[in-house]
This record gives C-alpha cells, sequence and structure tokens, in this order.
C-alpha cells in the first residue's frame, strides 16, 4: 500500500480549486465594479453586495473548508445560525424604526441651569 496519492485525482482536485478561486476573483471584481455603480436604492446597494457576499462566503466554506462532506448535524447548526442572525438584523431593524422614538428632535428643552 502506497502513501502517494493518484496524480490524475490530485490533478482533478487542484483543478477544482483553481475554477473556485477565479470564481472568487471574479465575484470580487464584481464587488468592487458595484460599489462605483448607484442603484436606484441605497437599500438595493446593499441587498446586491449582501447577495454577492454570502455567495462568495457559502463557496468558500463549502469547498475550501470542506463542509460539502460534513455530516447532517452540522447543517442544523447552520442554519440555526443563520435564522439567529436573521432575526437579529430583524430586531435591529425594527428597533431603528420605532414610532415610539422622536426622530424630530433638535434640542433639549431646557437645559439644567434654567431649572434651577
Amino acid at each position: 500500500m502506497s502513501d502517494s496519492a493518484d496524480p490524475v485525482e490530485l490533478q482533478k482536485h487542484v483543478k477544482k480549486y483553481l475554477f473556485i478561486g477565479a470564481l472568487l476573483i471574479f465575484f470580487t471584481g464584481i464587488t468592487v465594479w458595484l460599489s462605483f455603480v448607484e442603484l436606484p436604492t441605497h437599500s438595493m446597494n446593499i441587498i446586491v453586495g449582501m447577495i454577492v457576499a454570502t455567495f462568495k462566503a457559502a463557496l468558500v466554506a463549502l469547498i475550501f473548508m470542506h463542509l460539502n462532506h460534513e455530516r447532517p448535524l452540522i447543517y442544523k447548526v447552520l442554519a440555526f445560525t443563520v435564522v439567529l442572525c436573521f432575526v437579529l438584523f430583524i430586531l435591529f431593524v425594527m428597533a431603528n424604526s420605532d414610532p415610539l422614538v422622536d426622530r424630530q428632535f433638535t434640542a433639549p428643552l431646557q437645559s439644567v441651569e434654567q431649572l434651577q
């Protein structure tokens, strides 16, 4: 039994990693290009940028971190993490758009010296 790997199999893995690396470079270029493009709203710029970043992170996690060959338990943990992050983002947005908070505040009503 030999410790050396099959050269054909190794070459296939190297080609896959080089392709994924080129794909990541391509999507990095798209990310940079999107920073110069003005979409109809600023929110749309952020959403498209986050979609590209999520795709790149998924490629890195699945291919380079070998998560595509893991047991199903890891996917349950990752799904819980994604849901928790989504809930935290929603709570942050809801806290920022609270109707009970006065956004028209310009100056304090009275200073401390005027109260005495």
